[in-house]
C-alpha cells in the first residue's frame, strides 16, 4: 500500500483550542496548554499515523493581528507564518463560546490570501448551545472559499474523529516525514522544559514568564528508573528572581512541584527536578 501524506497547519486565536487539539490528535501532551497568551511559541509538529497515512500538524502561536505585538515578539509571527507556509491545508480554529465575527473575518481574509483550503473548526461546543453555531457557519460561508465546518470539544474529544476522517480524505501520494513510531519533532528535553515554562506561567505574573528562558542541564535515568533533570531558569533582570524565588521559597517549590508533576505524568515516571536561578549572559 503506498504511503500518503497531509501537512496541516493549526490556526487560531490564543486560547482557541489548538495545542488542547494537537494532544488529543496525537495522543500525548506535546504542546503546553495554558490560558495566559500565546504559551505557544514553537512551531511544535504532531504527527498522526493510520494506516499508510501520515497525518502532519503545525501547531502555531495564537494567531493575533496586532502590530504592536509583532513588533515585541517576532518570533511568533514568524512561526505562525511558517507552519501556514509550509501547510497543504489550514484548520481554523474557533473558540464557539467567544465568537467574534469581525475579527474572525478579518482572520479569515488574511488566511485567504495563502490560496490553501481552509477547514474551519468551531472548537467548544460543549460550553454552548450547539444549535448558536449555524448562525456563525451561515455568516462564514458568505465567502464560499471554505472547504468544510466541524463542531468538536477538543477537551472532551468529541467530533474529533469525523474531523480525522476528512483530513484522511485529503491525503495524497507522497513519502513520509517521521518514521512510524514518531509523535512530535520536539524531544523529551523540549518537553520537560516547556513542562517548567508552563508551571511558570501558571504561577507569575503574567509579563514576567515571556522574558525567561529554560535550559537543560542534565537529563539522566537512574538505575531505579527514575528520572532525574537539571534546569536553569535564565532571567534578564536581576529583580526577577526575587518574584520567582517567591517569600521563603514558595514560589519556585510550587513551580518546581507543578513542573515535576507534569513531566512524571507525560514520561510515565517518577521525576526528580532541581531548579537554579541565573543572569542571563551579556553579549
Amino acid at each position: 500500500m503506498k504511503k500518503k501524506l497531509l501537512k496541516i497547519s493549526l490556526v487560531g486565536r490564543t486560547n482557541a483550542g489548538k495545542s488542547t487539539l494537537i494532544n488529543k490528535l496525537v495522543g500525548e501532551q506535546i504542546s503546553i496548554i495554558n490560558k495566559k497568551i500565546n504559551t505557544t511559541e514553537d512551531l511544535i509538529h504532531g504527527i498522526l499515523n493510520i494506516n499508510n497515512i501520515q497525518l502532519v500538524f503545525f501547531d502555531t502561536p495564537g494567531f493575533k493581528l496586532d502590530k504592536e505585538y509583532d513588533k515585541k515578539k517576532p518570533i511568533l509571527k514568524r512561526n505562525l507564518w511558517e507552519g501556514i507556509n509550509i501547510s497543504d491545508l489550514i484548520l481554523f480554529l474557533i473558540d464557539s463560546k467567544n465568537f467574534k465575527l469581525n475579527e474572525n473575518i478579518e482572520h479569515l481574509k488574511k488566511l485567504l490570501e495563502f490560496k490553501k483550503k481552509i477547514i474551519v473548526v468551531f472548537n467548544k461546543n460543549d460550553l454552548i448551545d450547539k444549535k448558536s453555531i449555524l448562525p456563525m457557519i451561515k455568516e462564514l460561508d458568505k465567502f464560499k472559499k471554505i472547504s468544510n465546518f466541524f463542531s468538536i470539544s477538543a477537551k472532551l474529544n468529541k467530533g474529533i474523529n469525523y474531523l480525522i476522517t476528512n483530513l484522511l480524505n485529503n491525503s495524497y501520494q507522497s513519502e513520509w516525514l517521521y518514521l512510524e513510531n514518531e509523535i512530535s519533532n520536539k524531544n523529551d528535553i523540549f518537553i520537560t522544559n516547556e513542562c517548567t515554562r508552563n508551571a511558570l506561567l501558571t504561577v507569575l505574573h503574567k509579563e514576567i514568564p515571556y522574558n525567561l528562558k529554560i535550559n537543560n542541564m542534565e537529563f539522566k535515568y537512574l538505575k531505579n528508573g527514575d528520572l532525574k533533570i537539571k534546569q536553569e531558569i535564565e532571567i534578564e533582570n536581576p529583580r526577577y528572581k526575587k518574584i520567582i524565588l517567591g517569600k521563603n521559597g514558595d514560589k519556585i517549590k510550587d513551580i518546581r512541584i507543578k513542573s515535576q508533576m507534569c513531566i512524571s505524568k507525560i514520561l510515565k515516571c517518577k521525576t526528580h527536578l532541581y531548579l537554579k536561578i541565573i543572569n542571563a549572559k551579556k553579549n
